[in-house]
């Protein structure tokens, strides 16, 4: 009998990502986000899951924190990656977009996950900081300018 892997993810965040002139929202069918590779580029990287999808890999485009700690995304062989955005988004309570603008080098942690050759990258959330608990009740994992994984962790 098969083990089923239960993984925590945000599925009501309805997230966008602002990226040079890039507008990426996780509701567009094989959206992609850009994962900042050592030498300074990037590579596009299909985000996530969405419900309609028939593969293996978690429904959703986030990673909690407290689930990848506690070792619920080994199955996926997760590594520590860096999206370089300008901006995110996400739905209120009152389901508005709100934009957040990021301080210039700053990036948003992630979680690239891979199964039987395909890869895909989630988004790692925390709780939100207590300044925008009215926009929602997770938040992205943030990146300072000098912040990178170690070199092991990038693709």
């Amino acid at each position: 009998m098969k083990k089923i892997t239960t993984v925590s993810y945000n599925f009501p965040m309805c997230g966008g990502i602002q990226y040079q002139d890039h507008k990426i929202y996780f509701p567009q069918p094989d959206a992609r986000l850009p994962v900042k590779l050592r030498h300074g580029g990037v590579t596009w990287v299909i985000w996530g899951r969405r419900k309609e999808e028939s593969n293996r890999f978690p429904n959703g485009g986030w990673a909690r924190i407290d689930s990848i700690k506690m070792g619920k995304w080994k199955p996926w062989h997760p590594r520590s990656v860096l999206i370089p955005a300008e901006s995110f988004m996400d739905k209120d309570h009152d389901k508005q977009s709100q934009w957040i603008t990021l301080v210039p080098g700053m990036a948003i942690q992630a979680l690239l996950a891979e199964r039987d050759g395909e890869q895909r990258v989630y988004v790692v959330t925390e709780e939100t900081p207590p300044e925008y608990h009215w926009i929602h009740d997770r938040w992205r994992r943030l990146s300072g300018p000098e912040s990178e994984p170690s070199s092991n962790d990038l693709i």
